[in-house]
């Protein structure tokens, strides 16, 4: 009995604690702008119309959010890590055009924007002549990320650096 009562009160707290962090377990989190740090680059989170958040459910844990200032250092930092295949991470990007979260997967991409790290791409809620899917803008992100590896680490006389 009194284990009963012990393993209520824990729940009760645990679910207090949740409720007054304000994080449901799911979907985004609001951003401290200008305080928070990419979690790739280590950049400070100002532009409020190019962000990403990835949240992951570990196994046995509460889920984890990881801010980003640019979608590319979201799908970079993503490929890295246990979870990228997992159905149940969730990946958040800012609408280009009002800066409202919109789920990453459902969005459509607009090559040519002006980004922090310079990925070029604004994620929007609805389709739009010229824009690339989630794949797409992926597989574009990475292929581009692959080619600066490439070109920085060989080095040589045409290197950037």
């Amino acid at each position: 009995m009194a284990s009963n009562v012990l393993r209520l009160g824990c729940l009760w707290l645990l679910l207090a604690l949740t409720a007054c962090s304000g994080d449901s377990g799911n979907g985004p989190l609001e951003v401290k702008w200008d305080r928070v740090p990419c979690e790739r680059c280590r950049m400070v989170l100002s532009d409020r119309l190019h962000a990403a958040q990835v949240r992951i459910h570990p196994a046995d844990e509460r889920s984890q959010v990881f801010f980003f200032d640019d979608l590319g250092c979201a799908l970079v930092w993503l490929q890295e890590q246990p979870s990228r295949d997992d159905p149940a991470t969730e990946l958040w990007v800012t609408d280009w055009r009002d800066g409202h979260w919109i789920d990453a997967r459902s969005a459509s991409y607009l090559p040519g924007q002006r980004t922090p790290m310079g990925y070029g791409l604004g994620a929007q809620a609805s389709a739009a002549d010229g824009a690339m899917d989630f794949a797409q803008a992926r597989e574009a992100i990475l292929v581009r990320e692959a080619g600066h590896h490439d070109h920085v680490v060989h080095g040589g006389a045409d290197s950037e650096h």
